[in-house]
């Protein structure tokens, strides 16, 4: 008999479903910084065993729409809701509310089963979590609780067991050897991504999008070319830095993490160019993957 199913991880912004992702999965899929928005894409990876293929789905946090681009990110949440096998809801240990009342109206009214998983555990005492799980159980009385530190790898075992336990009966939906569903590119961007969103500050990172325009892979080397955009030119001076020393910075912490992730030595070319509307153009939105 094999199982095989969909489980997606859903919550609000740092609640530390990409974390989780990535203990699960045993691979850096999803970048992780302490900023909210920090995933704006669904990334799937995949786990295999002989008798299970878990098919997990990290999504965006939970945002109120300010741009076309916040809008297809909640398009990947709902989607997530409605097509999975088995839904991970994560919450804060200290967050009393969701910050999207649509998204808990449809996990209470949903069939599909709910596992809520109360994170960063290690930051609470035993009688406040109690408090936490009374709390959740009296908003979800259907979704089984469990505590978790995501960070300290605390009770994910459990919770895997769980997940297996719920799959349904199917074969394989990816090759055995596949990790992700996504392409090298999109990593390469992200790691890009993901620097930016630790070095800079305020509104800087969220008015960025890495587009990679060349990633040629020879027998000893990668050569990558990167565009940073901007909303504005003021922007692309704060990303450059004095003499280019940013951007140098950034260059150079990414080309280092994609020679790890590839195993290989990489050539890493970067620029930023500045593109006024792109979190509101739905043509680019499509090519960058926020709108079908």
């Amino acid at each position: 008999m094999h199982k095989s199913g969909f489980v997606n991880i859903i919550g609000n912004p740092n609640v530390g479903k990409s974390t989780l992702m990535n203990v699960l999965v045993g691979e850096k899929l999803s970048i992780i910084t302490s900023k909210a928005q920090t995933t704006r894409h669904r990334i799937i990876g995949i786990v295999n065993d002989e008798e299970h293929q878990i098919i997990f789905s990290d999504t965006p946090g939970f945002v109120k729409p300010i741009y076309k681009m916040h809008e297809g990110m909640m398009t990947f949440v709902r989607s997530a809701i409605s097509d999975a096998d088995v839904i991970l809801f994560m919450v804060e240990a200290k967050e009393n509310e969701l910050k999207h009342i649509e998204i808990l109206e449809k996990l209470k009214k949903t069939s599909i089963p709910v596992l809520l998983l109360i994170n960063k555990i290690d930051e609470i005492d035993q009688a406040f979590l109690e408090e936490k799980v009374a709390f959740w159980k009296n908003e979800l009385p259907k979704a089984k609780i469990f505590p978790l530190s995501a960070l300290h790898n605390f009770n994910v075992d459990q919770i895997l067991l769980e997940i297996k336990n719920l799959l349904p009966e199917a074969p394989p939906f990816y090759d055995k050897d596949q990790l992700t569903d996504k392409p090298e590119k999109f990593f390469v961007a992200e790691i890009i991504r993901e620097k930016i969103l630790i070095h800079y500050k305020k509104e800087v990172p969220y008015s960025c999008e890495v587009v990679i325009e060349e990633f040629k892979e020879e027998p000893s080397i990668i050569r990558i070319r990167a565009v940073i955009m901007v909303i504005r030119e003021s922007q692309k001076g704060i990303i450059i830095g004095h003499q280019g020393k940013d951007l140098k910075i950034i260059g150079t912490l990414a080309r280092k993490e994609m020679e790890q992730f590839f195993e290989k030595k990489v050539f890493l070319e970067m620029y930023v160019k500045v593109n006024k509307d792109w979190r509101n153009n739905e043509k680019q939105l499509k090519n960058f993957g926020y709108l079908n």
